[in-house]
């Protein structure tokens, strides 16, 4: 079977392009300003999947989801805030954490992540369930570890241990999740050789840097890309 390809989107978005021929998007805000003018447009998408409900992760989902009418794997108080929005039976599938949800060949388990989520204004804020992550594994049994939004927490071990992922896309940026050297700690406690780091220098605030993790991490294989570019896993 062919490998995952997954492209960057910049920000913590990401496009997956699955061995089994699926499209599956992760945390798509399309509108971050270091998304490729060629990726704002999809062409379809067959499964989004989002980790919490802040607007830098979830901001394009509900247009996305009337557009094409993905599946959506979420967190059940986001998926049913998702529906009352107006995306298209986004509830449907709303699960939490521990669970395993399998699509089209494509298993989906949702992690623990420390971070918040909900969307706030004028008003007062709205709570739409804790923040997760995800081990995806794909049609050709790789697995691959979206984190979310997080800091490093000790039960990455049992991520780790139990869930095996080869890969691990983690946030680096600091200041809203952890920097590269927690991340380089959360490599150590999920016993991962290879990252993928993404969720910096869309904005001043996000500091770190591949180069940082890499010293952070020196026997960790750093696979950085440029926004628009893809890796294979």
């Amino acid at each position: 079977m062919p490998d995952v390809e997954l492209t960057w989107l910049g920000h913590g978005s990401w496009r997956v392009d699955t061995p089994g021929g699926k499209r599956v998007y992760v945390d798509p805000w399309l509108a971050n300003p270091k998304c490729p003018e060629g990726e704002a447009e999809p062409e379809r998408m067959d499964v989004m999947a989002l980790t919490h409900g802040h607007g830098d992760h979830i901001g394009d989902a509900v247009d996305l989801g009337k557009r094409f009418s993905p599946k959506l794997v979420a967190m059940i108080e986001l998926a049913s805030w998702l529906e009352g929005e107006g995306f298209p039976e986004a509830g449907q599938l709303g699960m939490n954490k521990g669970g395993t949800l399998e699509l089209d060949g494509i298993k989906f388990s949702m992690t623990h992540a420390v971070h918040s989520s909900g969307m706030y204004g004028d008003g007062a804020p709205i709570y739409l369930g804790e923040a997760a992550g995800y081990v995806i594994e794909f049609e050709n049994g790789t697995k691959v570890y979206f984190a979310g939004d997080t800091a490093a927490f000790m039960d990455m071990q049992i991520i780790g241990k139990h869930l095996e992922p080869d890969v691990a896309v983690l946030p680096i940026g600091d200041h809203f999740t952890m920097g590269p050297r927690q991340a380089a700690v959360a490599l150590e406690l999920l016993g991962v050789k290879r990252c993928i780091p993404c969720h910096y220098g869309t904005f001043p605030l996000l500091t770190g840097t591949p180069d940082a993790l890499r010293g952070h991490a020196p026997d960790v294989e750093v696979l950085a890309c440029e926004p628009g570019e893809t890796i294979s896993v």
